[in-house]
């Protein structure tokens, strides 16, 4: 008995023991349940997922951008197949030997391969394929085939590469694609809300029309579905688990675009301004507003863009001091100089300033108040009447316009054609210039109108700011009979199956003719200034008369200069070219064709030209043939040269002396 006793004792004695021991053992069973539960029930989506992730590789198929046209089908902007190097981050086994492998293959320094790789896998997670370098040779597409085999987690994919076959030739125009940075991530989801859902990495339009159409010419990315490996190669056969899980989404390509720009038109603008290293900007449109070329010189290649462009070109393209990323048709805005004249001479005639037959005595300079005001030629230009004013670009007769005028009617006239507005063609970033009045100045500047300033502003010097696109739209509303056009790009938007999604027609924003609803300026004062404005190109003594002159058909137009800095009066008739580039005038020519009946406006300006007639009225010249080659050929047969008729006005007499050599 007393050994049973015993045993009760010890039993009680080891009891509490025992119950820490049993709570230890429901404790861990408990444990074990709670974690089981947890990784089942609250994550258990989320680990098949990660476990499914590992087991198949989905690839993201890049929808094709729209194709760009000309107005005729031919091709502007189109896609071009590419492949590129790409690393999955979940397969990665070691990053630093598989980044310094890839880096050699790819002749890449092995530390910015990494860096891609870890900001990838920071940024969109380890499942998203980080793209390495895209538009691959054949040599480096072999040498990521071998790597496959080696490192897990290495691949190729086929990419569409944006190509501009036009290179540098309508560069601003058209833009150029790049990826979708980080920064501009969440503002650009948040603008399409709705829309598009943007990843990192994603190529957008970044300028020009790309940027403009974005949406349009953007398509719908497909997928691909394939079972792989532990190392993401694909699997020989399906997991009988996760089942056939294989398959492709096509992607959609984006709608095709047709814009209004003749590609020999352009051809030839960008042949002879660009090719003779001209710098500035020509554009050239139909009467009814239809944009046939648009050329910003110097250019870029946009292709480079296209695939990265290095941080070397880039560089250099923002610090050129001519700015070739710049649209300058729409974004440099200028002083007009003398062919701001025609503008005025509608004023004067329109307020009964003078008539088609009032003779003004013209000679080599005037006095204004404590200022002398010089003509273009040293000796003045005598008695002449406004034709002859236009024709030889007299700023005496001018001046004595403006000072007639005053700058609150010259600013009615002149802003009534456009100057200093938009003109809202689709181009982002479209500077409106500047038209002044006195109220603009009172509130602008806080001062009063000086009366010597009407003189500046009658020649298209002082305030007067203006792009080449604003005043093709003016001269062609002066060809047109007052008829002020918005000028577009755009004329039909296609699916890829070319059915219409938009269309775009002819807009006549203002009508200031004898059919105009608010103002009115009479037909005979347009025709007369388009007198004066022909006999520039084709009379005796026009100012682009050996320039822009063509035997076939005539060309109305008015040549001019830009001052870029003041000069004293012993240096005024100093030679153009003989100065340092910055202190060269720049040279404006603008006008239209037929003189008679306008089909064609165009706007040139060349920078440190030194003249209209030199730098930009031998371009238009060229325009005009192109375009009278393509859509008139049986103008050809009337090329007088060739039969004995009249030719070409003579040179310049030698005694012409003119500032800058309008």
């Amino acid at each position: 008995m007393s050994q049973f006793v015993n045993s009760d004792q010890d039993a009680k004695e080891y009891a509490p023991r025992y119950r820490l021991l049993y709570g230890l053992i429901a404790f861990t069973v408990a444990a074990f349940f709670l974690r089981l539960w947890f990784l089942q029930i609250i994550n258990g989506t989320e680990l098949r997922l990660f476990s499914e992730q590992n087991s198949i590789k989905e690839t993201r198929i890049p929808a094709p951008r729209g194709i760009i046209y000309d107005r005729n089908g031919e091709i502007l902007v189109e896609n071009l197949p590419g492949f590129e190097a790409t690393i999955y981050p979940q397969y990665l086994t070691d990053i630093q030997a598989t980044s310094a492998a890839v880096g050699k293959a790819l002749d890449m320094p092995a530390v910015v391969v990494m860096e891609t790789i870890k900001k990838s896998k920071k940024l969109n997670g380890p499942f998203r394929p980080v793209k390495i370098k895209d538009n691959l040779t054949r040599a480096e597409i072999f040498n990521i085939e071998i790597l496959k085999h080696e490192y897990s987690g290495v691949d190729i994919r086929d990419n569409v590469v944006r190509a501009y076959p036009m290179r540098a030739n309508g560069a601003q125009l058209f833009g150029y694609v790049g990826e979708i940075s980080k920064r501009q991530l969440d503002v650009v989801n948040e603008k399409y809300t709705g829309r598009f859902k943007f990843q990192q990495g994603d190529l957008i339009g970044k300028t020009g029309l790309e940027e403009v159409l974005d949406l349009y010419l953007r398509g719908k990315d497909g997928s691909s579905v394939q079972q792989v490996d532990a190392r993401g190669r694909e699997a020989s056969k399906s997991s009988k688990l996760l089942g056939e899980i294989s398959g492709v989404t096509p992607a959609t390509p984006g709608n095709n675009v047709v814009l209004t720009i003749d590609k020999d038109v352009q051809e030839a603008a960008f042949k002879s301004f660009n090719g003779a290293g001209r710098i500035g900007s020509v554009v050239a449109m139909k009467s009814n507003g239809e944009i046939l070329a648009w050329v910003s010189s110097p250019s870029y290649d946009p292709n480079e863009f296209s695939t990265r462009i290095s941080s070397q070109l880039w560089s250099k393209l923002i610090n050129d001091p001519d700015r070739p990323l710049r649209n300058k048709v729409i974004q440099d805005h200028n002083s007009p100089g003398s062919t701001f004249k025609p503008l005025v001479a509608v004023a004067a005639l329109s307020e009964g300033i003078v008539t088609p037959r009032t003779v003004i005595s013209c000679p080599g300079s005037m006095r204004f108040g404590n200022r002398v005001y010089h003509d273009h030629l040293r000796g003045g230009e005598g008695n002449i009447v406004i034709t002859q004013a236009i024709e030889r670009s007299s700023n005496i007769f001018f001046y004595k316009m403006g000072i007639a005028l005053g700058i609150d009617r010259m600013f009615k006239y002149c802003d009534m054609m456009g100057i200093g507005r938009k003109t809202e063609v689709e181009l982002q970033g479209e500077r409106s210039g500047l038209m002044p009045s006195a109220e603009w100045k009172k509130n602008t500047i806080g001062e009063e109108w000086q009366a010597g300033e009407n003189l500046s502003v009658a020649i298209g010097q002082g305030f007067v700011l203006t792009t080449p696109l604003q005043m093709a739209v003016a001269y062609n509303a002066i060809g047109t009979y007052g008829k002020v056009v918005k000028p577009f790009v755009v004329k039909k938007i296609l699916t890829p199956d070319n059915k219409i999604v938009k269309e775009f027609e002819p807009t006549v924003v203002r009508d200031f003719g004898d059919t105009g609803q608010t103002m009115h300026v009479k037909k005979d004062v347009f025709d007369t200034v388009k007198q004066g404005m022909r006999d520039v190109v084709n009379g005796e003594r026009g100012t682009a008369r050996r320039a822009a002159h063509l035997n076939y058909v005539e060309l109305a137009g008015k040549t001019g200069t830009s001052q870029v800095m003041s000069f004293s009066a012993d240096q005024i008739y100093a030679k153009c070219d003989s100065r340092p580039k910055h202190q060269r005038h720049h040279g404006w020519f603008i006008g239209y064709a037929p003189a008679d009946k306008p089909e064609i406006a165009f706007g040139i300006l060349a920078e440190h030209a030194c003249s209209g007639a030199g730098g930009a009225a031998p371009v238009a010249r060229e325009i005009v043939a192109a375009y009278v080659a393509k859509y008139h050929p049986e103008w050809l047969a009337r090329d007088t040269s060739k039969k004995g008729g009249k030719a070409a006005p003579p040179p310049p007499a030698a005694v012409d002396e003119r500032i800058e050599g309008e």
